[in-house]
């Protein structure tokens, strides 16, 4: 089901059981444009259908946010001009060499490329692996790209970060509403999940210079803008106190000392990702 956030865009709620992003969907006055691909060929056709008793513009562009799995294998199946970052094309073409067949995604397990539970989403999305493939880029840009749909424009903008160097915003002005894929989350540095100063704090920068009134994060509610600059404040403050720490007794009390308070849940928990990519970068 495709849900109305503002006049010119829609979205399709993620899903946890088997870990759909949103995916978003921006009408101009010419062409349409949809925004990631879905997790498997069944999540795009399942998109595509909602879309077919809508009486909007012809789909013409796809966005690719970034190149991990749920956000790519459904390319194929939307048949529209790709665009991605020109990192996520390298990424691309190195999955488009895996197998995807029981054997091969146990392996994958094993190699740690994939989680348990991401194989296990693999397989209930995706039954006919035989035959599966993952489609092409059509266009790349390294900094920043514009696509105007008439009326309407999609910034789209490479703002790295610690979850994938390729990560990408798509920013709607005259809507106000910015898809940041997954770039919020964290990276994997060595098995310990983290962020970094280095690239968390000038994503957040490239982020802030844009005036919006809703934030599309692929795996969560939709953010306003005072709960995703609260989101921003918390990790700019619990990455200052770390500094380049690796004792969390050490950060905690150096948090408590600073704000004359205990850190909350979720500033316990940032505080935790940076001192644990500290402990491996430092």
């Amino acid at each position: 089901m495709l849900n109305k956030l503002t006049d010119r865009v829609y979205y399709m709620p993620h899903s946890e059981e088997t870990d759909r992003p949103s995916l978003g969907l921006i009408c101009g006055s010419k062409y349409s444009l949809v925004v990631d691909s879905g997790n498997s060929p069944r999540h795009a056709k399942e998109f595509l259908s909602e879309i077919e008793s809508m009486d909007i513009p012809p789909l013409k562009y796809l966005v690719i946010t970034h190149n991990h799995w749920d956000h790519v294998f459904g390319i194929r199946e939307m048949g529209l001009v790709t665009i991605a970052n020109c990192n996520t094309k390298d990424t691309l073409e190195e999955s488009k060499k895996l197998k995807w067949d029981d054997e091969a995604l146990e392996e994958y397990i094993n190699d740690e490329k994939f989680s348990e539970f991401t194989v296990n989403c693999i397989k209930k999305e995706i039954t006919d692996r035989d035959n599966f493939q993952i489609g092409d880029l059509d266009i790349t840009y390294k900094d920043c790209i514009e696509i105007d749909l008439g009326d309407v424009t999609c910034i789209i903008e490479a703002v790295g970060g610690d979850h994938t160097d390729d990560a990408s915003i798509v920013y709607v002005p005259e809507e106000r509403v910015i898809f940041l894929g997954d770039c919020i989350y964290g990276g994997m540095y060595q098995g310990e999940y983290g962020y970094t100063k280095e690239k968390l704090f000038p994503m957040i920068d490239k982020i802030q210079k844009y005036e919006a009134d809703y934030f599309i994060i692929s795996h969560e509610e939709i953010s306003n803008r005072d709960k995703i600059n609260e989101l921003w404040t918390q990790l700019k403050i619990t990455g200052q106190i770390a500094e380049d720490d690796s004792c969390i007794e050490q950060v905690t009390k150096r948090f408590s000392d600073t704000l004359n308070r205990k850190p909350s849940e979720d500033e316990e928990f940032y505080l935790n990702c940076f001192v644990n990519v500290n402990k491996i970068t430092h």
